[in-house]
């Protein structure tokens, strides 16, 4: 097979990547850009540890093909920082100490922006129901939602 040549946006900067038609945009992303934070969970879109944004919306790396993302807008967690200063998501995990392993925090981070993208001030259980395909194997998820309604009050604190 002969590797094609694609253009996109990559955590705000432009990428020309050389791929095969059979690639996974999470291999290209941990091995030609060595992007680790997006991770190898499942392989078949179980877990949700590959979430990254493609134009916008959450997307599972692990079952994209990097072909499909010509001309795509990528956002992974190495890019979710702007300017030295940790999204609003980032720093609310790290408030309520919404981790344990580290493992899935990425995909969860990910997912919550992705979700106050859409709906910026969630309910508790909107938050549960948005987040419901992404698996923690050791906090609960307690201090997951707690840090994703933390993170919808700071923004709207910010906008008013």
């Amino acid at each position: 097979m002969d590797k094609k040549t694609i253009h996109l946006t990559l955590n705000g900067e432009a990428r020309e990547w050389r791929v095969y038609p059979n690639e996974l945009l999470l291999n290209t992303l941990r091995e030609q850009e060595f992007l680790t934070g997006t991770k190898y969970g499942c392989g078949i879109g179980e877990c949700g540890a590959c979430t990254v944004h493609v134009n916008g919306a959450p997307r599972l790396a692990c079952l994209t093909l990097a072909l499909a993302c010509e001309g795509a807008d990528i956002l992974t967690i190495e890019g979710l920082a702007r300017d030295g200063k940790l999204d609003a998501v980032q720093e609310a995990f790290l408030g309520q100490s919404a981790f344990q392993c580290g493992f899935c925090t990425s995909d969860m981070i990910m997912m919550t922006r992705a979700l106050l993208n859409e709906n910026p001030q969630p309910t508790e259980t909107q938050v549960r129901d948005y987040l419901r395909g992404n698996l923690c194997r050791c906090t609960g998820y307690a201090s997951i939602v707690r840090a994703a309604l933390d993170a919808a009050e700071m923004e709207r604190q910010e906008t008013a």
